[in-house]
């Protein structure tokens, strides 16, 4: 599964990279810098759209702010300009999302890329003296040369039918699979990474996504993620700095890897 995870990019940087359209219209774009994302937060997404004005035209790259946690179109409000709550959709088995009620009309034709530097996940292991709590140890996975991971997502756009004038609210979910290779170790799940080849085929808009597209990584094709013990501190996600990615070579003593 993908419940925290850090990014340290910025729309406009995101834009220039990809050759892609901002709109996320923001004051301070490094607003959306984070090393502790939860779910709920404001978090960058990467869609493939037509012009509104121009829907015969190739559809774009575009860079886009959403909501971590689905909220699927067809929810009620539960109060004006407020959808109801409902489980928190920010993680989407990739083998289910063409016929689970809240992602198979996403899966048509809204997928996105959730750009990351890495995600946590936490080793659970017994208690060192074989009573009490297991202990959870926080591990943080990334690129070993630092760079940028996009993993597959599915997004959404609610609005309230009874204000037709109100803002819409675009949300956003992160697909998992099987965990694979050394990372397994750590999770039997994880967030399912899109390579660049495929970029094109899983956001275009007007087909639906090559079902191989949702079977899962290769352990070949995921060789270049390590894995590192990062501190407890991340577990609170009040925490939010740099610190946070500092290995913890005390932690590394005990790992699996």
């Amino acid at each position: 599964m993908c419940g925290r995870y850090a990014t340290t990019t910025n729309p406009g940087r995101l834009a220039a990279e990809l050759d892609a359209v901002d709109e996320t219209d923001l004051d301070n774009p490094d607003e959306t810098v984070s090393y502790n994302v939860a779910p709920t937060s404001q978090v960058l997404t990467v869609v493939e759209r037509h012009e509104h004005d121009h829907p015969d035209d190739d559809p774009r790259l575009r860079i886009r702010r959403m909501r971590w946690g689905l909220i699927p179109h067809w929810t009620k409000a539960a109060e004006p300009g407020v959808p109801a709550k409902g489980k928190p959709l920010f993680n989407a088995r990739a083998d289910k999302i063409v016929t689970a009620p809240s992602f198979r009309d996403s899966a048509k034709s809204k997928r996105c890329l959730v750009p990351m530097d890495g995600w946590y996940e936490w080793l659970v292991e017994p208690a060192p003296t074989g009573k009490g709590k297991a202990v959870k140890k926080p591990f943080f996975m990334s690129h070993a040369d630092g760079s940028q991971i996009y993993m597959a997502g599915l997004w959404s756009v609610w609005r309230d039918r009874s204000k037709p004038d109100a803002q819409p609210l675009m949300s956003c979910t992160i697909l998992t699979t099987d965990a694979v290779g050394e990372l397994a170790r750590i999770h039997d799940r994880m967030p399912l990474p899109m390579p660049r080849e495929h970029w094109e085929a899983w956001l275009d808009p007007d087909h639906p996504a090559p079902a191989e597209l949702l079977g899962g990584p290769a352990a070949d094709e995921v060789a270049n993620i390590v894995a590192r013990p990062v501190s407890t501190l991340v577990n609170n996600v009040r925490n939010n700095g740099p610190e946070l990615l500092v290995p913890d070579e005390e932690a590394g003593q005990t790992t699996l890897l």
